[in-house]
């Protein structure tokens, strides 16, 4: 049994539309000619992405009993401002290119100022626009949040686990800048940063997020369902965009082939090949991660180690223990059967997104 193409169609045409709603009336009030180009960024970004983290917002108000009131929508969808945030702020931080298959905010911006043929460093406004770009996102998912129409006591009980998400994000993000900066890539470190920088904060969070919101304070059961299910479940999400930044097919993730493999990003699937594969390949791998100019060759030489070593099988085999694990949790959770499906449905979506 699973939740309809119509429910999931539902929810992210409500979450489209409160964004919608949400930006037009900010550029109704701050917007005009010269910053249209930063709004119209925003919108262009924020028409991409799968929904996912409203999803388990949500549906962790629906596992608590909450009803089908519009406001929770809104809050849910605040989240996709948030997480466009960390994105924009991303992409400048790995100098990556593309971002759903569109320039990244700091190559769109670099492109006007060309365009243009504005004074100054058409790359140091490229980056300068971007940094505002994600800080007026964030400011945005605060407002949203805020002013989304739930009851105040709701949005009181669940502020303390807001406020920590977005802590948690700007840390995990911290720890990943460190992590390539240390190139020490541990079992233990790549966990570690994948369950700071979006495990937690891609499933766990936002589920807490609702079932706070629901119950307009966390029920006794809380606890439990968001760790053996929720960071059970974010854990593999991210182990999955680790496996997609490496093989992932660019028309599906809109980023170029490899572009993991150029940031020299130490994930679990890199610590796993070094541990694996023999010092000579291992030696390669050293070489060749976070050369900005690794072209399709050095990818191709990369995969072809990574899957050698069996890193790549090792870390399939974790998403599936880890997927396995959380859908028990799930069943053993007290949540309505409407939520328990929905919930299991998207740890699946989340963990086994097409290569």
């Amino acid at each position: 049994m699973t939740v309809s193409g119509a429910a999931r169609g539902m929810l992210r045409t409500e979450v489209d539309r409160s964004l919608k709603t949400f930006l037009d009336h900010q550029r109704a009030v701050a917007g005009g000619p010269d910053v249209a180009p930063l709004f119209d960024a925003a919108e262009d970004f924020l028409a991409g992405g799968k929904r996912l983290r409203p999803a388990f917002c949500y549906w962790g108000w629906k596992a608590a009993g909450g009803d089908d009131r519009p406001a929770v929508l809104t809050a849910a969808a605040s989240l996709e401002l948030l997480q466009a945030s960390a994105l924009v702020h991303d992409d400048l931080m790995d100098n990556s290119d593309l971002r759903r298959g569109m320039p990244a905010a700091h190559r769109r911006f670099q492109t006007l100022h060309e365009k243009e043929g504005w004074n100054g460093s058409a790359e140091q406004f490229g980056a300068g626009a971007a940094v505002l770009l994600g800080n007026l996102l964030l400011l945005w998912s605060s407002e949203m949040w805020r002013t989304c129409g739930l009851p105040p006591e709701a949005l009181a009980a669940a502020q303390p686990a807001h406020d920590h998400m977005r802590t948690e994000l700007m840390c995990g993000q911290y720890l990943d800048l460190l992590e390539q900066a240390h190139g020490e890539n541990t079992f233990e470190s790549a966990l570690r940063v994948a369950l700071y920088k979006s495990g937690r904060y891609s499933v766990e969070r936002p589920l807490r997020l609702g079932l706070t919101l629901a119950a307009s304070g966390a029920p006794p059961w809380t606890d439990a369902l968001c760790s053996d299910y929720g960071t059970g479940v974010g854990i593999a999400f991210q182990l999955r965009d680790d496996v997609l930044g490496v093989f992932g097919d660019p028309s599906q993730t809109g980023k170029p082939a490899g572009d993991d493999l150029r940031e020299g990003k130490r994930t679990m699937l890199i610590a796993r090949t070094l541990a694996a594969a023999t010092p000579e390949a291992a030696a390669v791998v050293r070489r060749l991660l976070g050369d900005p100019a690794l072209g399709a060759e050095g990818v191709a030489t990369l995969r072809t180690i990574i899957q050698e070593s069996g890193a790549l099988a090792a870390c399939e085999e974790m998403i599936k223990r880890y997927l396995h694990d959380a859908l028990d949790a799930l069943e053993r959770a007290p949540i309505t059967a409407e939520a328990r499906t929905a919930l299991a449905d998207l740890a699946v979506a989340a963990t086994t997104r097409d290569t």
